[in-house]
Order: C-alpha cells, then structure tokens, then sequence
C-alpha cells in the first residue's frame, strides 16, 4: 500500500503513472466516460474493469464528483485493489458530469483506492483536488498536445511543490 504522510508532501505524479494520462479522450457522456476509465485503470490496478465502474457509478449516485471549473474526480474504493492509483484525462469535448457549477467537465482524475486505504484516500483526494483548483495548472492542461505533455505538467507541478517545501 501506498503510505501517503501529508497532503502537501504527496504529489500527483506518485500517484499517477504515465500510462495512466490520456489526451483527447473521446466520449460522450458520463457513464461512458466512467466506463473509459474503468477499462483503462483496470490493468493498472489488477482489477476488474466491471468491478471499478460499478464503484464509481455508485460513487457518483451519492453526489457529482464534478468540482465545478470543468474538473471532475471520480473516486472509488475496492477490497481486490492494493495500491492507491490514479489516472488523468482530458475529454476532446466537454460532457455534462453534474458539476456543482452545472458546467461541462474537460479535465478529469480518477483515483481508485484500496477498501482499507482510509486517510490515505482522503489524504490524495485532498491533494488532487488542491492542484485541480489551480487555474494556472488547468490551463496548462487545457493547453497540452499529448500525454507526455500532460504528464511533464503534472512533473513540473511536483517540482514547484518540492521548491516551495
């Protein structure tokens, strides 16, 4: 398990690996953008494909992950999954995700969880929405071309984190 000791000493990119950051996705709607995710995290996290949409589509029942500004984090947790891991999109077009802003989402961060990670959920879940909020950081990710340069924004937003420490 991954043991995350302060929301400001985690960065995204120990979260995120690079295969898990993709550009210009295409989809339509936010069951299929959670069925996406769902199939793309799976071989990540050693897990069921099914088994993770059906826990973020349960998740999202209890109340929109859509932060508003065209962010959204979908978030579930599972007893088969063993480490904390997350995954970055950005939609090619803005969907409807019942953002608290009632504003299309474009920039989207899953993070799947194990059962038992407790705090260390919390604890991501409060560093990635902290970065997310960042305009500056979104508009950067609006911006990029590819993955790579997604992934280098999310790099060097770990490296403007560890000089400010």
């Amino acid at each position: 398990m991954l043991w995350l000791f302060g929301v400001t000493d985690m960065v995204l990119t120990d979260l995120t690996p690079a295969e898990a950051v993709i550009a210009n996705l295409r989809v339509s709607s936010k069951k299929s953008l959670l069925q996406e995710l769902a199939q793309r995290m799976a071989p990540l996290v050693n897990g069921d494909p099914r088994d993770i949409f059906a826990a973020l589509l349960e998740r999202e029942r209890l109340g929109s992950t859509g932060m508003g500004r065209g962010v959204a984090i979908p978030h579930c947790r599972l007893p088969q999954v063993t480490s904390i891991l997350g995954g970055l999109a950005r939609l090619e077009t803005p969907i409807d995700f019942e953002a608290v802003d009632r504003e299309p989402v474009d920039l989207v961060y899953v993070l799947v969880a194990p059962e038992g990670a407790g705090s260390d959920h919390l604890k991501a879940l409060a560093r990635i929405s902290r970065v997310l909020r960042d305009q500056a950081i979104c508009q950067a990710l609006r911006g990029a071309r590819d993955e790579a340069a997604l992934y280098a924004i999310l790099s060097d937003q770990e490296r403007d984190a560890s000089r400010a420490a």
